[in-house]
């Protein structure tokens, strides 16, 4: 466990890129690309793809026609599978969510990152827990001390499934502040706005979700941010919230958003959709994405990539075996 604050963000991951808005030349798509989503219309996966789908329309970073296509089920499995039976075609993508390794970890998919081609590292995304705006629990403090005499006092609210990123933020910050977190209640829901309304109405104590989704809740004054998992204060309307290393909890937590390609891709391929990622994010309209949304920035090319999944895999790995969900 000591391993998921300081392995998942290191230095040397985080590695410097040189951003170049020429995109490689040795290979390009002759005919029109699929970016494959995992979640329908609306879902986080899927506003990603679109949002990609957009800036590189709008810039003119690829000539070829660009379409977005949902394969949803499976936490993913069906997406991946079908972007591995175009093994080795580069006009096939994926966004990559935490779900290709816990998925795998748990049992469930098959497939993980050594199953497919990872091309870059776009941005990570904090976990904010959240309460009733006029509730009991005023800090993270409060509920770590509420937790330690009773694990099972408070319930928590986590879309959408266990070992997911909302699960598995909770479970390592708890874990760090000495709490016995094989006796936490949880509720899972299929959204992170359900399980916000849940909170509202008082049938769950915690909502654990996306700093994005908590964002509109916390300032129109309907629920109170008692924490991030974030490294520092993030920014803007989080600003006044500690995170949970000023609470008594040493921990990180980021559920990292990439961009993967079907197993066998060439060197070319890649290179080509590294330098067109890059100026991706380079641009105005990606920047405002990241800010709206409150997100982190934190692009690594595909050698880098891979190695931060590595990291990821075996850490998230340690922490659902610690808390009986993995062997």
């Amino acid at each position: 466990m000591a391993a998921l604050a300081g392995v998942l963000f290191t230095a040397v991951i985080a590695m410097p890129v040189l951003h170049s808005a020429s995109p490689a030349v040795d290979w390009k798509p002759e005919r029109a690309v699929e970016i494959v989503a995992m979640s329908g219309p609306g879902g986080a996966n899927d506003v990603i793809a679109r949002t990609l789908q957009r800036v590189m329309q709008q810039k003119k970073l690829v000539e070829a026609p660009l379409t977005v296509v949902s394969k949803v089920g499976a936490g993913g499995v069906i997406a991946w599978s079908y972007l591995n039976q175009h093994a080795g075609d580069g006009a096939y993508l994926s966004v990559s969510p935490i779900n290709l390794l816990v998925e795998h970890i748990l049992g469930a998919s098959p497939i993980t990152y050594t199953d497919v081609t990872p091309i870059a590292q776009l941005f990570n995304e904090y976990v904010a827990f959240v309460v009733k705006a006029d509730g009991p629990l005023r800090s993270g403090k409060d509920l770590i001390a509420k937790l330690k005499a009773d694990p099972g006092s408070a319930s928590f609210a986590v879309a959408a499934s266990l070992g997911g990123s909302n699960h598995i933020a909770t479970m390592v910050a708890f874990k760090r502040a000495g709490v016995d977190v094989r006796k936490l209640k949880f509720v899972v829901f299929n959204s992170g706005v359900q399980s916000l309304t849940n909170v509202m109405g008082g049938h769950v104590d915690v909502a654990a979700v996306p700093v994005s989704g908590a964002a509109p809740h916390m300032s129109a004054g309907r629920l109170r941010v008692i924490a991030v998992s974030s490294p520092v204060r993030v920014a803007g309307a989080f600003a006044a919230v500690p995170t949970w290393k000023e609470q008594g909890s040493d921990s990180v937590f980021s559920s990292a958003r990439g961009v993967i390609g079907p197993k066998g891709m060439s060197a070319a391929q890649i290179a080509y959709w590294e330098s067109v990622l890059a100026a991706v994010v380079d641009t105005d309209d990606w920047k405002k994405e990241i800010d709206t949304n409150y997100w982190e920035s934190h692009f690594l090319k595909s050698a880098d990539t891979r190695k931060l999944l590595k990291a990821q895999y075996d850490d998230y790995k340690n922490v659902l075996i610690d808390v009986g969900l993995a062997r």
